[in-house]
């Protein structure tokens, strides 16, 4: 909280006299002004709110030279225009969820709305859409169905969306195998430690040429989810609001494009 010092009135008196103002002015009046201009310098400061997200990069990044990755940065902006300052907080992804979901007015992001997670959350405002691929070394599989016949080790984000999907299309848990979100998935599936790696877009196409140079080959998009600013489930309905207007401003604008060109230039 920024500290303001509030002077005697004596003071206050003697500057106006100095300034060459006759000025005669009660001292409680004084004080009541004092306050007063208080109480609007503390309202005019923004609301802080708790901003929980993962570095999954390219949609969220903690500690990059870039900024805070695709959905952060447009979050972050969504959050300024609306009147509000962020303070990020950072846990492992899966306990972020539940700590936003069982607190009140934090928000999350980027957190894909599905089937499982309806309830548990307000969903401020969608960022994106976020197609849903494989990643493997040898030939593309076209659907859900020939990659359950294929692959016996498919990769997914720890805490991710990618799960829930596979599970509804009929996986069996023992072919899916739940990593920490990063380059982990793309190292394994280098070293053939598993099938395929079943993630978002443009996290398999950010994050892959930081690994390796080789070959790398990709489905067509399979599942697509809109990934969100999300809110605890107990969510002040003016912090959603003002957030989702602010948000599809920036989406009219062009500005989330604009972002995600800047962390992925060659990507259409």
């Amino acid at each position: 909280m920024t500290a303001v010092t509030l002077h005697p009135p004596g003071a206050f008196l003697y500057s106006l006299h100095h300034l060459g103002l006759d000025c005669h002015v009660p001292a409680k009046a004084i004080w009541i002004i004092a306050l007063l201009c208080l109480a609007f310098g503390l309202q005019a400061q923004p609301r802080q709110v708790d901003l929980y997200l993962p570095d999954a990069p390219p949609l969220t990044l903690v500690k990059d030279a870039k900024g805070h990755g695709i959905v952060g940065d447009a979050a972050l902006l969504a959050l300024k225009r609306a009147g509000y300052r962020a303070r990020i907080r950072v846990e492992p992804w899966a306990r972020a969820q539940k700590t936003v979901m069982d607190g009140h007015d934090l928000l999350i992001i980027p957190l894909s709305r599905t089937p499982e997670r309806e309830a548990h959350y307000t969903w401020v405002a969608p960022v994106m859409a976020l197609d849903r691929v494989f990643f493997s070394l040898d030939e593309p599989v076209k659907s859900f169905e020939e990659a359950r016949q294929r692959y016996r080790q498919i990769g997914v984000g720890l805490g991710t969306a990618q799960s829930d999907i596979l599970h509804r299309e009929g996986f069996a848990d023992e072919q899916i195998r739940h990593l920490v979100l990063g380059d982990k998935p793309a190292q394994l599936l280098l070293m053939g430690r598993i099938d395929a790696w079943f993630t978002g877009v443009t996290e398999g196409l950010y994050i892959w040429p930081q690994v390796t140079d080789r070959k790398l080959h990709m489905s067509p998009p399979l599942a697509t989810t809109d990934l969100y600013i999300a809110c605890s489930r107990q969510c002040d309905p003016q912090l959603a609001d003002a957030v989702a207007h602010a948000m599809q401003a920036l989406r009219d604008e062009g500005r989330v494009q604009r972002i995600q060109k800047h962390y992925l230039p060659g990507v259409q």
